[in-house]
């Protein structure tokens, strides 16, 4: 199920219309801010991935499990903790966002640490919006942590993983690697000397002033938005055009070969 998403769109492009089309079909979802693990290699931020980096949202397996790849094979390098996973730095309550391909029914949602569960969010077994966000308090679990969020589909027995390597405590997502601005002078610097007395009389200034040049006319703003085009960073806002249409960015991310605005419309864009 998974192959059909990725293979036909990458490797035949615009050959595989009639697939792509169908493709929302079969795909499903992620969490895509904090970055999760999939997320990180889709923007190619962590490299040597594998297949996991075509289709980040497409880790599914039977429900109940603990595993960052969802027991898939190909994409064991999710469990692979010797990559070095780079953590976000976040405060205590963090936002998690999914993002969805495909909106299937919904049992609810749950958020693990190890064995711990430290949120539960129920779906209503209803079809979520293409955006969804929830904020979890993690205050109880400070310093480096792995998140597994799982998305418990309600029309089927399986789930879809995503594992989020974050900082709790942290900060409000800054990179600790950044260095401080430097601490102000506590130095006052020296008065600034003072002519012994003022001219008696200003020098006249002239009756008007002289004509200034005109200024020069400001370009137009882009009226059509730029091309879409992949590996770049869009964000939420952000309008391009596509195949003659126009669609606006509804979701920050880093875009695909095969997430072409037409195929996700709604997850991360929106037709204008």
């Amino acid at each position: 199920m998974r192959r059909a998403i990725t293979y036909p769109l990458v490797a035949l492009g615009a050959a595989a219309s009639t697939v792509a089309v169908a493709s929302p079909a079969l795909a499903h979802g992620y969490v895509s801010a904090p970055p999760s693990r999939q997320a990180l290699c889709a923007a190619g931020i962590v490299a040597d991935c594998g297949q996991i980096q075509f289709e980040p949202q497409s880790v599914e397996g039977p429900k109940g499990l603990k595993s960052c790849n969802g027991g898939v094979g190909q994409f064991a390098a999710l469990n692979d903790n010797s990559r070095a996973w780079p953590a976000k730095s976040v405060g205590s309550k963090v936002t998690f966002t999914w993002v969805f391909t495909a909106r299937h029914r919904t049992s609810n949602f749950e958020y693990f640490i190890g064995n711990t569960k430290v949120a539960t969010v129920d779906g209503g077994n209803a079809q979520p919006d293409a955006v969804v966000n929830h904020s979890v308090d993690l205050s109880a679990f400070p310093g480096r942590q792995t998140v597994l969020a799982v998305w418990n589909i309600g029309d089927t027995p399986n789930a879809f993983y995503s594992c989020v390597d974050l900082n709790v405590g942290g900060g409000g997502g800054s990179d600790p690697s950044t260095p401080s601005s430097p601490p102000p002078s506590t130095t006052r610097p020296p008065a600034p000397e003072q002519p012994a007395d003022p001219p008696a009389d200003p020098p006249a200034q002239p009756a008007d002033p002289p004509a200034q040049p005109a200024e020069p006319t400001a370009a137009p703003p882009a009226t059509g938005g730029s091309a879409w085009a992949a590996q770049v960073a869009y964000k939420t806002g952000d309008v391009v055009t596509f195949q003659g249409k126009k669609f606006k960015c509804r979701q920050g991310h880093t875009s695909l070969s095969s997430w072409e605005p037409s195929i996700y419309t709604l997850a991360l864009w929106l037709p204008l």
